[in-house]
């Protein structure tokens, strides 16, 4: 492993990039989040473990990796935001093709032992963050909960992850925000109870309605983000489709949309397939000149709304104008 690359500061990956039109989100327009930077791992030298509270502890390299049957799975995947400011809003999002295989075919070799309680997910990122140094990406899962849903991937959009987005193997967590699918991937630890850990315990908490203590951030929030028209757009005036995509940890039923501060109108909704993946939805309107805004806002399955400004995943809002 080499020293760890950090993107430079005008890098578009350090925002959030448009998800663009296309269904699955090209690699160009994939969001990089990096707590410690970007380790460059070599391939022939990276091994990834299993150990802890298991019969039969694992060590393997990436040709023992790659040799599991390989399966698809395509899913939309959101960073939370800064662990620094958990509550400004953020609108990265991408919807991606993995192909790997499911994380409960290592632990079925691994046989867990009865008392392994967690799932412990390492990467190969170190270094210092905010007032700690020597630190590692870290983040767990109960067992059951990684056994069912951890997926891990080494090919993004068809291609070999590239060292960005966590090569040579990282984990992904469906219908889970970012922090989950920990990049570089090198221990899997099962122990029996959670670990205390900067990226644990102490940041990535936050306190769920109908809860009066921290929970982790694991489960997305429902969301949704207007992808056309784009942010100060200049556009002719006329009949106008207002496009975007909508997501969540169970199927989007309803977004509504608004315009210039007027009632909410029901756009239509593309129907979430096997796969948890985002939904697109639009609608068309006649746009006088001027100047314009349009809100969108998403409803789910388990009924839960998008909240207005000042929540992180508040009602998405974008400005253009007419000529």
């Amino acid at each position: 492993m080499t020293a760890s690359l950090v993107p430079s500061p005008e890098d578009p990956s350090h925002a959030d990039p448009a998800p663009g039109p296309d269904f699955i989100t090209p690699a160009g327009n994939l969001f990089v989040r990096a707590h410690m930077g970007i380790p460059r791992l070599s391939a022939d030298t990276w091994t990834l473990t299993v150990e802890g509270l298991v019969e039969r502890p694992l060590r393997l390299d990436l040709p023992a990796v790659l040799a599991h049957p390989a399966g698809q799975l395509t899913a939309v995947h959101e960073c939370f935001g800064s662990p620094l400011r958990p509550d400004v809003p953020t609108r990265a999002v991408a919807n991606v093709e993995w192909t790997g295989f499911p994380l409960a075919a290592l632990l079925d070799r691994a046989a867990p032992l009865p008392t392994a309680r967690h799932v412990v997910l390492e990467g190969a990122d170190t270094g210092s963050f905010a007032d700690e140094d020597g630190v590692s990406y870290v983040k767990d899962l109960p067992l059951a909960v990684a056994r069912r849903d951890v997926f891990l991937a080494h090919h993004l959009n068809g291609e070999p992850l590239p060292a960005r987005h966590g090569h040579p193997l990282r984990a992904v967590v469906p219908r889970m925000f970012g922090t989950n699918s920990v990049k570089w991937l090198t221990r899997i630890v099962l122990t029996d109870e959670r670990p205390e850990h900067m990226f644990t315990t102490r940041f990535y908490n936050r306190v769920l309605p109908g809860h009066d203590t921290p929970q982790p951030v694991r489960e997305v929030d429902v969301n949704s983000r207007l992808t056309s028209p784009e942010r100060d757009a200049e556009l002719p005036y006329g009949t106008i489709t207002v496009r975007g995509r909508a997501w969540s940890t169970t199927e989007v039923v309803r977004v509504d949309l608004s315009v210039d501060g007027g009632p909410w109108e029901p756009a239509r909704l593309d129907t979430l397939g096997a796969d948890p993946a985002w939904q697109g939805f639009s609608l068309r309107h006649w746009f006088t000149p001027g100047p314009h805004t349009v809100r969108s806002r998403a409803t789910d399955a388990a009924g839960r709304v998008q909240p207005p400004p000042g929540s992180r995943n508040s009602v998405h809002e974008v400005a253009f104008t007419v000529t």
